[in-house]
This record gives structure tokens, sequence and C-alpha cells, in this order.
């Protein structure tokens, strides 16, 4: 009896080791690396550029302004999911000081952002680890 008893648990014990497998991907990973986020960054900031509530901020920007724009923007995601990238741009109080960012304003930044991701087919659940990270920085742009 004793013997069955330690098998009954060794195969419970090798079952649970059988369905810890291989860790989950990065975020990063998830969202197709650097090719999925570039993809994603630049339908934002289309959508952006696009949005009557928040286009005024970029109508004056040139091609190589949007494409800095872009670059830092998806630095910025590739090294808060996991990725091999630095975000070497100014923090995010400092590059919205003086902006009077609105609180309608990031509710349209983060609508176009879900837009496309929606567009690009990324997933809910990595839908909100990413709103999740990008989220904590609102109290560092609005209003600045």
């Amino acid at each position: 009896m004793r013997r069955l008893g330690v098998v009954a648990l060794l195969a419970v014990g090798l079952r649970g080791c059988a369905t810890l497998g291989e860790p989950e991907p990065s975020l990063y990973q998830r969202l197709g690396g650097r090719e999925g986020i570039a993809l994603v960054v630049g339908d934002f900031v289309a959508n952006m550029a696009g949005d009557a509530r928040v286009n005024a901020r970029f109508k004056d920007m040139k091609g190589p302004e949007l494409e800095k724009l872009k670059s830092h923007l998806a630095d910025q995601i590739c090294d808060a999911t996991g990725g091999p990238c630095a975000y070497l741009g100014r923090d995010m109080k400092t590059a919205h000081q003086g902006m009077g960012v609105s609180e309608a304003e990031w509710t349209a930044t983060v609508e176009n952002l879900v837009k496309a991701l929606d567009k690009r087919g990324v997933p809910a659940k990595e839908k909100s680890e990413l709103l999740g990270f990008l989220g904590p920085m609102k109290g560092d742009i609005v209003g600045r």
C-alpha cells in the first residue's frame, strides 16, 4: 500500500513538472519583436496624425521629426516589454513639460494606440500588458 502511495505522489509530481514547460515568451516577442512593434507604432502615429483631437500637436512635424518620434516610441515599447532595446530619449515628465496635455488628449492617445494594436491583431492579453506598462506614465504626461 505504501508503495502505491509513493508511485501516485511521484506521478502527480512529474505531471506538475510537465506543466511548467518553457517559460512564456516576453511581451516583446509576443508583439512580434522589433518588426511587430514598428508596425504598431507606424499605425499609432498615423492614427494620431488623423485624429482631430490631437493632431494639432503633430501638424508641424516634418519627415525626419516623425521618424525620430517613431524610433523613440518603438525603442520605448521594446525596452518596456523585455526586448533588447534601450530607450535613450527624455523621460516623460521632461518630454512633456510645458505642453499642457489634457485628460481628453490622453484618452485619445490611448484610444489611438488600442486602434493600432487592434489593426495588427494583437490579442487582448498582450494589449492589456502593454497598456499596463504605459499607463503609469500618465502622471508624467497629463497637465505638464
